[in-house]
């Protein structure tokens, strides 16, 4: 079993290299490496969730009929979990077994977009610091921000510029929703993903904010594996 795992806005591959300590032997961690961070940070940012799926596609196609494989994304990873779920689907390829979408409204709950990526550095910086995912080091240094600055305000404009395409088709496979309690995102919003699918739904409500994800890790994969395995 492959584990897919699509990090947030800001975030590079190496968010989930500590999962491999945790995770069941039988799953293979396979964390996504998307273009301007990481090891791919001299490429060029994607110019909108279209591009980023077509290349993160054409970087996994050709294991995806090799072994079940399930999707986990988080915040920005569950858009881009949602989107790639319907161009593996479309190109005819193995669907996966289980997507987990975490920290991340369901895409077809409108929600009023703030475009922060167009604000001044500072404001921007502040808005993103609230959400809690980026440390106080980062934006207290200066040659810190000049490398994650474009990366944020990138994928900042990709989820701002993203319209959700109603389709007649559900996700066939079942889906886990994980959350943090001190979030904000609702329960309807949480809700919302349950519609998207015609497999099993289960909701998980974990302690901390919107990156949840950071602290805990134990937690998370104990769902991954009793899921998975």
């Amino acid at each position: 079993m492959l584990l897919f795992c699509l990090p947030y806005a800001g975030g590079s591959e190496s968010i989930y290299f500590k999962w491999s300590d945790y995770l069941d032997p039988s799953i293979k961690l396979y964390p996504i490496s998307l273009k301007g961070r990481g090891k791919r940070f001299y490429e060029d940012f994607y110019r909108n969730i279209n591009e980023a799926i077509d290349d993160i596609f054409n970087n996994i196609k050709n294991t995806l009929d090799k072994d079940d494989y399930a999707i986990y994304g988080h915040s920005m990873g569950s858009i881009l979990a949602y989107e790639l779920y319907y161009k593996i689907k479309e190109a005819g390829l193995r669907e996966p077994t289980h997507i987990f979408f975490s920290g991340h409204a369901a895409p077809n709950i409108i929600s009023k977009k703030e475009n922060i990526h167009l604000l001044p550095d500072k404001e921007f910086i502040a808005e993103v610091l609230e959400l809690g995912g980026t440390p106080e080091e980062v934006a207290e240094n200066s040659e810190l921000l000049e490398i994650f600055i474009p990366i944020l305000r990138s994928d900042f404009k990709l989820l701002n510029d993203y319209i959700y395409n109603d389709r007649n088709d559900k996700i066939k496979c079942n889906i886990s929703v994980l959350n943090g309690k001190e979030d904000d995102i609702n329960m309807n919003e949480l809700l919302g993903w349950k519609t998207l699918t015609s497999g099993h739904f289960n909701i998980y409500n974990l302690d901390g904010d919107h990156f949840f994800i950071n602290d805990n890790i134990e937690n998370i994969i104990k769902i991954i594996n009793n899921t998975l395995v």
